[in-house]
């Protein structure tokens, strides 16, 4: 058989569609199987309760079921870990929250990079934190917190919902730009904390309104500032902190979806219209809004604006002032 340079061409040329043909059907069927969803919280808390509520939605749009698969441990990195070693082709998600950026720094030795291991999808909501006080210490607003905190020899006790979470972040960044001492008491969830403060048992902390609401609605703990940049899904009439003398502080609770770095951009389009299209459901955002939960655009290029924000936000935090997450 006589092959001209013609002939040549043509063969690669065909060797090279074949080679692409399934990535293309790929794209073209997706998706084509169940979506496994994993998530690095334990069933009931604040965050698999989310992703069940936007889950039926989702799958209304894909024609897919999605299986939620609970994985913690590790500081998040278990479940991460599971969609890292999936291939990249969007039938293996993390649904994870604000603490995805935290993990790096939790679990040493990782085999993977969480800053080129993932690529966004969506943000789906955010929670505002609230930093709330027992009505037995006697503080009524937040200038007379910083007043206790400066006259306390050991530091006013803070609790949050564990060590790395928005409420450590945001004590921390407090306790830096203030110069006053804060201790840290991490709890194993926002519930307890709520209890504590209510029995009296610890000063202060910082939740997300739906574990505090018990609390204030028995008038035994008083919310004082929020942790946002501005006044939104808080305790109506509550400052922020960044108005009540710490401009720019800005922290902020929140749940997103992730998927393998290399991806094909079609099937995360339609990963972030699915996201879309449950969160702009009139019912979905009313059962968020009732928790305090905010619903956000689903757009996967502010969401990566926003890690590189907050990423750049902790480690500067942690250089400037040696917060451990051990």
């Amino acid at each position: 058989m006589i092959v001209t340079r013609r002939g040549i061409a043509r063969l690669a040329a065909g060797s090279a569609t074949a080679l692409h043909a399934p990535a293309i059907l790929a794209q073209d069927t997706f998706p084509n199987r169940p979506i496994r969803v994993l998530v690095p919280f334990a069933a009931g808390g604040n965050s698999d309760t989310m992703v069940r509520l936007i889950q039926p939605r989702m799958q209304e749009f894909l024609g897919q079921n999605l299986v939620i698969e609970n994985r913690t441990g590790a500081g998040g990195a278990l479940a991460a870990g599971v969609v890292a070693a999936n291939p990249a082709d969007g039938h293996t998600v993390l649904f994870d929250a604000a603490s995805f950026l935290i993990a790096q720094f939790v679990a040493r030795n990782l085999p993977f990079d969480y800053e080129t291991a993932f690529v966004p999808v969506a943000m789906v909501a955010e929670l505002p934190y609230i930093l709330a006080v027992s009505a037995r210490s006697g503080i009524r607003d937040f200038a007379a917190y910083l007043d206790t905190a400066r006259l306390s020899q050991d530091g006013i006790p803070y609790g949050t919902p564990g060590v790395g979470n928005t409420g450590h972040l945001a004590g921390a960044l407090l306790s830096y730009r203030s110069g006053l001492k804060m201790e840290h008491v991490p709890y194993r969830g926002g519930a307890e904390v709520a209890r504590d403060l209510a029995a009296g048992n610890l000063p202060s902390g910082y939740l997300g309104g739906n574990s505090l609401a018990p609390a204030l609605e028995s008038g035994r703990a008083r919310a004082i500032a929020l942790t946002s940049g501005e006044r939104r899904g808080g305790i109506e009439g509550v400052p922020t902190i960044a108005e009540m003398g710490f401009p720019g502080f800005d922290l902020t609770s929140w749940n997103a979806m992730f998927c393998r770095t290399g991806t094909p951009e079609p099937i995360r389009r339609r990963l972030e219209a699915a996201v879309d299209h449950a969160t702009t459901d009139p019912e979905v955002q009313r059962r968020l809004a009732a928790v305090g939960t905010i619903t956000l655009p689903a757009d996967s290029a502010a969401l990566g604006q926003r890690l590189e924000r907050e990423r750049a936000l902790l480690r500067d935090l942690i250089r400037d002032t040696g917060i451990s997450f051990g």
